[in-house]
C-alpha cells in the first residue's frame, strides 16, 4: 500500500486530530458523487459533517480528486463531487481495487464503502458512518459486493442502517457471519432494511447507548479480531417505509433491471432510483434522515473509543 500511502492528503484539522486523539468520523463520498442528485447531494454532505461537528468530533469525508485521496474535504472539493465543472467530466465510483488505478490515472471520484474503508485503515480512523452498505444480490448469489470483504479484514466501526434493502438480506447476513464480522443492533434486535426498521431478521448482538458500542469494539480488537463491527442504526421511525412496501417495488426493480440487461457497477444505482420513483420520493426521504442519523451515532461512538472513561450518559 505504499503508492496510496504517498498519494494521500490528510486535511489538517483532521491530521490534528487523529496525532492527539481525538474522535474522527471517516464518511463516504460516493453518496455525493453517485446517490444523489444536485444541490441535495452538496447540502447533505455539509449537514453530515455538520452532525459529526456538532458533537465535537471531526468529520473526514474520504474523496479522490486528480489522483489524490483526499481525507477531510474542503467546501470546494465537496462541490466538485457535487457538481462537475463541465459535463465532460467523468467521476468513478471508487471501490478499494480503484484506487491504485485511480491515483495512477489521476482519476477523481467518490470512494464506496470498501473504498472508504481502505483509505480509513489507512491512515487510523476507527469510526465511519455511511448510510448502508453493500452485500449479496438478489437472483445472484455470485455477485457479492466488495463492501463485505473489505468489512471482513478493516477493523473499524461501522455505522449503517443495514444493507441496502435492494439486496438479498439473508444472504448478506451469511456472509457477514462467515468473515466473523459482529452485527450489532443499537437498541434494536432487529436487523434494519435501509429505508425500513425492521427486515424479519435478527443481529447477533445489542446495545443500548454509544459507551456500549466502543467498549464493544475495544474488546473485540483486543482479542485479535481483524474485522469491522458492524453497528445497524435503525432509520428514524417518522421517515421509514414498511418493509413489505419496499421489498414490492425493489422485487419490481429488480425485474426491469434484469429485462434491460443492467449489469456491474450500474445495478445498485439504478434500482435505488427506480425504487425512488415507485415510491414517489418518499425512499430519498428516509435516505437523508437516516444518514445524518448514521452520522451523530458514529460521533458519539467515536467519542467514547478516544475517551474510554467518559459516562455514557454525557452525550
Amino acid at each position: 500500500m505504499s503508492e496510496l500511502a504517498n498519494a494521500l492528503v490528510v486535511e489538517p484539522g483532521v491530521a490534528r486530530a487523529l496525532e492527539t486523539g481525538q474522535p474522527v468520523v471517516a464518511l463516504e463520498s460516493t453518496v455525493i458523487s453517485h446517490g444523489l442528485p444536485y444541490p441535495q447531494n452538496l447540502e447533505l454532505a455539509q449537514e453530515m459533517e455538520g452532525e459529526v461537528l456538532r458533537l465535537h468530533a471531526t468529520p473526514a469525508t474520504i474523496a479522490v480528486l486528480d489522483g489524490r485521496i483526499r481525507v477531510g474535504l474542503k467546501t470546494g472539493h465537496l462541490e466538485r463531487l457535487a457538481r462537475p465543472a463541465a459535463p465532460n467530466i467523468e467521476l468513478k465510483k471508487i471501490s478499494g481495487r480503484d484506487l491504485g488505478p485511480a491515483v495512477a490515472l489521476r482519476q477523481s471520484g467518490g470512494t464506496t464503502v470498501a473504498g472508504t474503508l481502505a483509505v480509513a485503515v489507512q491512515v487510523g480512523i476507527r469510526v465511519f458512518a455511511t448510510g448502508g452498505i453493500g452485500g449479496v444480490h438478489r437472483n445472484a448469489p455470485f455477485d457479492i459486493s466488495a463492501d463485505l470483504p473489505e468489512l471482513g479484514r478493516s477493523p473499524v466501526v461501522v455505522v449503517c442502517a443495514g444493507a441496502k434493502s435492494i439486496l438479498d438480506l439473508p444472504a448478506t447476513l451469511e456472509v457477514l457471519e462467515t468473515l466473523g464480522v459482529p452485527v450489532v443492533g443499537y437498541q434494536t434486535d432487529d436487523f434494519p432494511a435501509f429505508f425500513s426498521v425492521k427486515s424479519g431478521l435478527k443481529v447477533t448482538q445489542r446495545a443500548e447507548n454509544p459507551k456500549q458500542l466502543a467498549d464493544l469494539a475495544r474488546a473485540h480488537w483486543e482479542l485479535g479480531q481483524a474485522s469491522a463491527v458492524l453497528v445497524v442504526n435503525p432509520p428514524p421511525a417518522e421517515d421509514a417505509l414498511p418493509y413489505e412496501e419496499v421489498d414490492a417495488f425493489v422485487a419490481q426493480a429488480v425485474k426491469e433491471a434484469e429485462e434491460q440487461k443492467i449489469l456491474g457497477q450500474k445495478v445498485t444505482p439504478f434500482l435505488l432510483q427506480r425504487v425512488k420513483e415507485l415510491s414517489h420520493g418518499r425512499t430519498l426521504q428516509a435516505n437523508l434522515a437516516l444518514l445524518k442519523n448514521n452520522a451523530r451515532l458514529a460521533a458519539q461512538i467515536a467519542t467514547h473509543l478516544a475517551n474510554p472513561h467518559k459516562p455514557a450518559s454525557s452525550l
